[in-house]
């Protein structure tokens, strides 16, 4: 089970790809999420398979080229100044309407028309009859989960858990020579230039009577009117394990963005220019630290993909040793 959201490793670099498969076998998991508007199911990300289902008289790539292009001939001439106006002037209104809107105001807790335009600095417009999401060379889930990769990684390790790094910061300062902290950076200063912001996430996951209870592991909800963001029903994840497949009954979650507040799990920054500006105060402070080096969303106030958080930590690996 995902505990925390489904999570597809994927990468186009072959080194990343041969590094996650020396800790686990991955399967060939491919990610094709579908969207439920309203009681209508839609192939995502935006292929043919959509484009011929929102509009019944587009039938060829260039039927749906010129669509597109017609819709998004709104924002002609305008530069667009929020995402609500990003997303019109790429994909155009009805794609908007049906598979960005509700999904996209959900997620961050505030109005399409509120967001930055640099959330959808691009959206996939595939011309073809292709539901996979993701563009890389290398995609997949490791068999049996990621708990084996983590083990291994952190063989040998002292390891210490359910422990509150802020209840004793100055032992743990004092521990060792170099401190790679990957919490929220504003506490680790004690909020002195005030809180950034992050999302949160909530998850409720419920055992069902049936053997397959949607057909697919992601599906996402992008109607205003559903509470919950996405379901992901788990054993989809591993479609090559007949023994869980076969069984008579199935594990799904239901997925909630939520607003954050001090003591929630913090899931992702909200990079609007405010808080960006703001966290560029922390940065300086992190900046001038000699032992402590931030990593990870929370302490780069970024998101990353699983590939680029590896990704980061070579680099910052390179740069100690």
């Amino acid at each position: 089970m995902h505990k925390y959201g489904a999570h597809i490793f994927h990468t186009d670099r072959r080194e990343v790809w041969d590094y996650v498969n020396s800790f686990a076998e991955f399967n060939r998991y491919t990610n094709c999420p579908v969207a439920n508007y309203k009681g209508t199911l839609y192939n995502l990300p935006f292929n043919m398979n959509t484009f011929t289902k929102i509009w019944s008289d587009v039938i060829t790539p260039e039927d749906a080229r010129k669509r597109i292009s017609e819709q998004a001939s709104e924002m002609s001439g305008r530069i667009p100044q929020n995402l609500e106006e990003q997303a019109i002037s790429l994909v155009g209104r009805d794609i908007y309407d049906r598979l960005i809107k509700g999904y996209t105001e959900k997620q961050w807790g505030r109005p399409c028309s509120e967001l930055p335009a640099s959330i959808i600095k691009r959206l996939p417009v595939r011309l073809i009859f292709d539901n996979n999401y993701f563009n890389d060379a290398y995609q997949g889930i490791p068999i049996g989960g990621y708990t084996q990769i983590i083990e291994k990684m952190l063989s040998g390790s002292d390891i210490q858990l359910n422990t509150d790094f802020f209840e004793d910061k100055e032992k743990w300062l004092s521990c060792a020579d170099k401190v790679i902290y990957t919490g929220t950076i504003d506490k680790f200063f004690d909020y002195q230039f005030g809180e950034l912001e992050y999302r949160s996430l909530r998850f409720e996951t419920e055992k069902l009577p049936s053997q397959n209870y949607q057909g697919n592991a992601v599906i996402n909800y992008t109607d205003a009117e559903t509470s919950y963001t996405r379901i992901i029903e788990h054993k989809h994840f591993e479609p090559e394990n007949k023994s869980t497949m076969d069984l008579q009954n199935t594990v799904i979650t239901r997925e909630y963005s939520a607003t954050w507040n001090q003591g929630d799990e913090p899931y992702y920054a909200v990079n609007d220019e405010k808080k960006s500006s703001l966290y560029t105060k922390y940065k300086t402070l992190a900046d001038n630290q000699d032992k402590v080096i931030f990593g990870g969303i929370l302490g780069m106030y970024k998101y990353f993909d699983m590939d680029d958080t590896i990704l980061a930590a070579w680099e910052l690996a390179k740069k100690l040793f």
